[in-house]
This record gives structure tokens, C-alpha cells and sequence, in this order.
């Protein structure tokens, strides 16, 4: 005759089966909001902000503070023609910090892109002025340059094994004799204003019709690729925002787009180094986010040895991401050097590359790596410009300058590492 044993629930049997039925009551946040409606955005929304999910937010209320401020001191901050002279200066910054984002995205640093910059500059003055070589064919060879420099950098860095710091320190300083010695004694080269280099900064579409269009092309294009976004994950049975929610952000971008759009034209008209930046910006968040390869980025920075075990070429992807970032920084020296119409021997000098970091941190990109989205360079770029303008409108000195810009950077670092604390204790990181 057999008995048998009945178990007594003990407390670790309660706690895993409250845990199962959290796990299978857990609803994903999409499916709340679509049937919540406004009270499923509050509680998505606080959701996010417990579990250290603060995205961009920080850094727009920071950027609706600093203009706030500056235009309550100096009437002048917002008008349409230092909103457009600022749009037109912070593209040369911005365009490194896309490439500097790539990098962070690894959990690297990459401290040569303001020399690389400056040779990219260099190099252009000396094959078309000093040369005579023509424009375009210097363009190329130039933004090769910083390819070929970032390359090495990383080559040395993934292949050899030597730290990202000590690599890029050392280009810091090689590229940036490079730069003295192909410049020569003079140390300065004029640039044609009205040569293809010349008019990466001084060119303007004063047709209205060119604001407005590049307006209405980037709602209608975020409208349709959120849309069709929805219907392929809909039948693919996975959740998704409901149609309301992509309207309101729809709707939110076209107002800023159109007044933006209305500014430009107040002013000169669109400027063509802001649609070669937001073209950039386009490109490189589609590589990041709806690519393979930047699915192997993110992976890097969030793991290298899982990304390894998983298959991907951990040394190619390195060597990859510097080369980018070595393009980048070659792009962004040539409208530097647009728009001051020269290349001389103080190009990305200075506070420059700190300018450059900064912007990719106060973005929004971890420098922990696997966080971060290239946007994050327009953002962080804003709010240093907007800065730097608003303070030299009130004749503060440069002094001050840099320790208001290093007090907002360390606000940024110490954000981004409160957060990912809080990610990790939400079990998210």
C-alpha cells in the first residue's frame, strides 16, 4: 500500500508563483497606452521615468531653459538671423560628434578627431589652392584621409590590442604635427568663399518654398515609416502604437518643423549645411537602428565577449566604427574650415574636441557604451551652441563659457550613470 506525500506552498513556492503570474499579467507598454488611452501615456510615462528610461528628456527641458533664460536676458537670442547663424555653426561640431556617437557606442573614446579634423582641412587648402587640384576631387581625397586615419586607429586598437585612449591620444598629436607640417611656415591658406567647400556654410535656398518643403517632406516621411512601421508589426502579431499616438507625435514634429521652417525664411532661407546635416542624421540613425551593422554595434557595447560568442566580427566592427568616425571628423573639419574660409594652424585645437565629446554625451549617448542614437549629436550641439551664443551676447568671457559648458557636462555624466544604476536595480541593464 502506497502513500503518498502532500507538499506544504513553503514561502519561495509563493514568491515564484507570484512571479509567473506578474510574469504572464506583464502587459508590453504599447498595448496600455492603446487601451488606456491618455491615463496608459501618464503610467507608460512614469514607468519610464522609475525605471531610468529618461531618453532625450532631459536634455529638451535643458535646451527650453537655456533658451528661455538667454532670450529673457537679450531679446536678440531668438531672432531668425542668430537662430540661423547658429543652426549654420554648430554643423562642423555636430557632424564630429556623429561619429564620435559610434564610438561611445562601443564603451570607446576616440581622442584624435579634432586633429583629424584639422588635417582634413589642411589637406584640401594645400591640393586645391596650393595645387590647384580640382575642388571635388580634393573633397574626396580629403574625407579619405580621415577615413584612412581612423582606420589605423582602430586597426591598432582592435588587431593589436592597445587601449582606444592611448591609440587616439597618440593621433591627437601625430595628426596635429601633420597638419603644421603640410600647412608650412605660413600656417594659413585661404579658402574661395565661392568654391564647393566655400559654400557648404554661405550657400542659403532663399526660395520659401525649400523650408517649407524640407518641413513638410520630414513629417509626411516620419508619418508613413511610423505607419507602415505599425501595419508590419500588426501582422507580424507583434504590439504596436496605436494610430493616435503616432498622429499626436506627428503632429508635434510638424509644428516645430514649420516653425523652424518660418524662421529660415525670415532670414536668408534654408541654409545647405543644416540639409546636409539632418541628410547625415537620417542616414546614420537608419544604419544604426535598421541595419545588421548597427545591430553589431549596439551588441559590442553592451557586451563584447556575448557579441564574440554570437558570431560577429568583434575586430572588423572596431575598426569599422573608427574609420567612421575618422570620416566624420574629416567632414566636419571641411565645414570648420567653410566656415571661417580657411584652413589654418589652430583648427581643431583647443577646446574643440572637449565640444566635440561633450555634445555626443550632453545628447544623450552613455559613455558606457550601447546607449544612444546619433540625433542625440543635434541635440547635445544645440544646447552648446546655444550656449556659447547666448553668453557671448552678453559679453560674458570665455572663462566663463567653459565652466558653465563643464558644469552641464558633468550634470549629463552623472545622469547617465544615476540611470543606468537605476536600470541595472530595474534588472533592465
Amino acid at each position: 500500500m502506497s502513500t503518498e506525500k502532500t507538499s506544504t506552498p513553503t514561502a519561495d513556492t509563493v514568491e515564484n508563483t507570484e512571479a509567473a503570474a506578474a510574469a504572464v499579467t506583464a502587459v508590453d507598454p504599447r498595448l496600455l497606452v492603446r487601451e488606456q488611452g491618455f491615463a496608459g501615456y501618464i503610467g507608460e510615462f512614469k514607468r519610464k521615468m522609475k525605471a531610468g528610461d529618461l531618453g532625450s528628456v532631459p536634455v529638451i527641458i535643458g535646451l527650453v531653459i537655456i533658451w528661455a533664460i538667454f532670450t529673457g536676458l537679450n531679446s536678440n537670442f531668438l531672432t531668425a538671423g542668430n537662430f540661423s547663424d547658429m543652426s549654420v555653426a554648430m554643423v562642423g561640431t555636430g557632424m564630429i560628434a556623429v561619429g564620435i556617437v559610434f564610438v561611445l557606442l562601443l564603451g570607446e573614446i576616440d581622442l584624435s578627431v579634432g586633429s583629424v579634423s584639422g588635417v582634413a582641412g589642411a589637406a584640401f587648402a594645400v591640393l586645391s589652392v596650393t595645387h590647384g587640384m580640382n575642388e571635388w576631387l580634393a573633397l574626396v581625397l580629403a574625407i579619405l584621409t580621415g577615413t584612412a586615419a581612423g582606420a589605423i586607429h582602430g586597426f591598432v586598437f582592435a588587431r593589436i590590442g592597445v587601449p582606444a585612449f592611448a591609440v587616439t591620444l597618440a593621433g591627437l598629436l601625430f595628426w596635429q604635427g601633420f597638419m603644421l607640417q603640410i600647412l608650412g611656415s605660413n600656417g594659413t591658406i585661404n579658402l574661395d568663399s565661392e568654391g564647393v567647400v566655400g559654400k557648404f556654410t554661405s550657400y542659403y535656398f532663399t526660395d520659401v518654398a525649400a523650408a517649407y518643403g524640407l518641413a513638410l517632406v520630414a513629417v509626411v516621411g516620419y508619418f508613413l515609416t511610423a505607419f507602415l512601421g505599425n501595419r508590419r508589426r500588426e501582422a507580424a502579431g507583434i504590439p504596436s502604437r496605436p494610430l493616435n499616438d503616432i498622429i499626436v507625435r506627428t503632429v508635434l514634429l510638424a509644428v516645430v518643423s514649420f516653425a523652424v521652417a518660418i524662421v529660415y525664411n525670415q532670414h536668408k532661407g534654408l541654409p545647405l549645411a543644416v540639409v546636409i546635416f539632418l541628410a547625415v542624421l537620417v542616414f546614420t540613425d537608419f544604419l544604426l537602428r535598421r541595419t545588421a551593422y548597427g545591430r553589431k554595434v549596439f551588441a559590442l557595447g553592451g557586451s563584447v565577449e556575448a557579441s564574440r560568442r554570437a558570431g560577429i566580427n568583434v575586430e572588423m566592427v572596431r575598426i569599422s566604427v573608427f574609420a567612421i568616425a575618422g570620416t566624420f571628423a574629416a567632414i566636419g573639419g571641411l565645414f570648420v574650415a567653410s566656415k571661417i574660409a580657411s584652413a589654418n594652424q589652430g583648427a581643431g585645437t583647443g577646446e574643440f574636441l572637449m565640444n566635440v565629446i561633450a555634445a555626443a554625451v550632453i545628447g544623450g549617448t552613455s559613455l558606457f557604451g550601447g546607449r544612444g542614437r546619433t540625433w542625440n549629436a543635434l541635440l547635445g550641439v544645440l544646447v552648446i551652441v546655444s550656449i556659447q551664443y547666448g553668453l557671448a551676447l552678453e559679453g560674458i568671457a570665455s572663462p566663463v563659457q567653459y565652466m558653465i559648458t563643464g558644469g552641464v557636462l558633468l550634470a549629463t555624466v552623472v545622469i547617465d550613470a544615476i540611470t543606468r544604476k537605476t536600470q541595472k536595480t530595474a534588472g533592465r541593464a
